[in-house]
């Protein structure tokens, strides 16, 4: 027995290790239970305390107590950490492609741009989408076709094409790095627990998003460029008559009519004399101030008149209408925006930013995210404020107004504040979103899938039976073909699973379907090998061997055809894992670590087994 003693030690050391790395998948199990438990009795307090409340309303509640107690008990949220997790695919939640707008990040960067640059850009722009180049090459190819040298709009008249494509295509390069760093960055802080997040081709970036409930939430955490900016509002004594002479200008006037007074003038009559007036209703008509209120649907339309040659000639350099970022509702439902004019040029941008804290405004009772500057923005914000005592300054979001207070006196400590959000949850979003950084161009969304919980619990039922299936029938025909060596194989088939789970806890990785496939695939090669070792020791009994000579002649003869086929499919493995991409690695994974664990059961457990009977003196019967 003392031939066996190293074997069994190996063996027992590699179940308690399996053991011991399942545990937490076990407890994760149980806790969850647990929580589903204690929240049917809060979905049916909530129930009975707000009949009214929706299904949608109330499935948001539960999954944000869910989240809550997941997250903050230590317990829980250690399990979670080191328990076998799931794929999307498995437990639902968000797929999405996203790709790094380069040609905003160009545009971006370029200086004294004009109509050619434009033009060239949007060509430039097109043609990457249905092709493999990037938009930096492509638009340094079309600058070269029309002999437009680079130095134009990029870098300095020094430099040549090459040195500046080559810094533009590290600017590209790095764009989509720092996107994705910080994307990772905003999914960690909202508490998305197991997320994936990586590089697809040049430009592109893939996030799985497991759980994830509320997926309008999640696309603006994940679009959400976070580029803040302080702007002066435009006093009105410069901006109305700049106002009034655009809607000269699309009323076709050459200066002001003031034979009519507006209140003899009918709706149409005015609209038809004063367009832009009828579109951009100036809040104060005593001129105090230069805000207007503009309809939602009617946004398009100033967009257009700001847009036209002629008006675009009278606009300054210095000036552009932002509207608020959250509307005011008429008492017939509909929305107006307030729209201001401020200086384009930004005081102070939101890189100063280093801490922000949502929270309820005590005196408003509304949510608001206070922010923290660091000491160089602290000092800028105080010149600022303290030149600008009597003017409002907008705090603008990603082009919104969130608010544009007076300045009553220098702030020299750096603190600011957002208001504007309709409620908490908003204001926590922006909160994450300014914490976590700006994007260094807008991100578009190019791919979007969504799996509900339900399905994923479907392919976990699924997967679970066809493991299930796929073990009774193997089974039951080694039982039934080979007798009591058929159990052997059979309970080594139970070791190598428990052993591949182990090792998938060990090294956090994600059980997904095509892992479930692989495990099942798994299955049939370790069955293979037991195969080839009992026909080979059927061979050597034949002969007229012994039964202990048999089994020592079926191993050994049956290694060179076992290692065979299980090194030539690691290798496909390998080649899988490392060519594909997704679901098919995670197949690969599972059929890797699958075959080392199989190779260890057949050819140590089942040995063992073989020779402690044989020790021992039992009969060990091969059909």
């Amino acid at each position: 027995m003392k031939e066996l003693r190293f074997r069994l030690i190996l063996i027992i050391g590699a179940l308690a290790l399996t053991i011991y790395l399942l545990f937490p998948t076990y407890q994760d199990y149980r806790n969850n239970k647990e929580v589903a438990k204690n929240l049917e009795t809060v979905e049916k307090k909530i129930k009975t305390s707000n009949p009214t409340i929706t299904k949608i309303e109330l499935k948001d509640i539960i999954q944000s107590k869910k989240d809550s107690i997941l997250t903050n008990n230590q317990d829980f949220r250690d399990a979670r950490e080191k328990r076998i997790k799931l794929g999307l695919d498995l437990q639902g939640g968000m797929y999405i492609v996203m790709e790094v707008n380069t040609a905003k990040l160009l545009e971006k960067i370029a200086k004294d741009t004009d109509e050619q640059f434009n033009q060239i850009l949007s060509d430039s722009e097109k043609e990457s989408k249905i092709s493999d180049e990037n938009v930096v090459s492509i638009f340094s190819r079309r600058m070269r076709e029309k002999n437009v040298r680079l130095s134009r709009y990029f870098g300095s008249i020094r430099e040549d094409d090459t040195q500046i494509e080559a810094r533009l295509l590290e600017q590209e390069a790095d764009a989509v790095t720092r996107a994705i760093e910080i994307i990772r960055n905003r999914v960690d802080q909202y508490g998305v627990s197991e997320p994936n997040i990586q590089k697809q081709g040049s430009r592109r970036i893939v996030v799985e998003l497991p759980g994830i409930a509320r997926e309008e939430e999640a696309k603006r955490l994940l679009q959400g460029r976070a580029l803040l900016e302080f702007k002066l509002v435009k006093e009105a004594d410069q901006v109305i008559p700049i106002m009034n002479r655009i809607d000269e200008i699309l009323a076709g006037k050459q200066e002001t009519d003031t034979t009519t007074q507006q209140g003899d003038l009918t709706e149409e009559q005015f609209a038809k004399q004063h367009p832009f007036f009828a579109v951009a209703r100036l809040i104060d008509q005593t001129g105090s101030i230069a805000d207007a209120f503009v309809q939602e649907e009617d946004r398009d339309l100033i967009s257009q008149y700001l847009q036209r040659p002629d008006v675009k000639n009278i606009l300054p350099d210095n000036l552009e209408f932002v509207y608020d970022a959250k509307p005011e509702v008429g008492e017939d439902g509909k929305k107006f925006f307030r729209m201001y004019a401020v200086n384009k040029t930004a005081e102070l941008t939101g890189g100063v930013i280093v801490d922000a804290q949502s929270n309820i405004d005590p005196s408003t009772s509304a949510p608001v995210v206070n922010m923290q500057m660091n000491s160089e923005g602290a000092r800028e914000w105080a010149r600022i404020t303290g030149s600008n005592i009597g003017k409002r300054c907008a705090v603008i979001l990603d082009g919104m107004a969130y608010t544009a207070p007076t300045i009553q006196n220098k702030i020299p400590s750096g603190n600011s504040q957002i208001s504007g959000m309709p409620n908490l949850d908003e204001a926590k979003l922006l909160e994450i979103v300014l914490k976590a950084g700006a994007l260094p161009a807008p991100i578009d969304i190019i791919e979007e899938r969504t799996i509900g919980p339900s399905l994923g619990q479907d392919s976990i039922s699924q997967g679970f039976n066809s493991i299930t299936l796929g073990y009774l029938i193997v089974a039951i025909f080694m039982i039934f073909y080979y007798r009591k060596a058929g159990s052997f194989a059979d309970f080594a088939l139970v070791f190598t699973i428990l052993l591949l789970l182990g090792i998938l806890a060990a090294f956090r990785a994600t059980l997904t379907l095509p892992g479930i496939a692989g495990i099942v695939l798994t299955m049939g090669m370790a069955v293979d090998a037991n195969v080839i070792i009992f026909e080979r020791i059927r061979e050597e009994l034949s002969t007229g061997k012994t039964v202990k000579a048999a089994v020592e002649a079926g191993f050994k003869h049956s290694y060179s055809a076992i290692f065979d086929s299980n090194i030539t499919t690691f290798f496909t493995g390998i080649i899988l894992y490392q060519f594909g991409s997704g679901p098919i690695q995670g197949f690969a994974l599972t059929l890797m670590i699958g075959i080392a664990t199989s190779l260890f059961s057949q050819l140590i457990l089942v040995r063992l087994i073989f020779d402690f009977m044989l020790a021992k003196g039992y009969k060990v019967n091969l059909g």
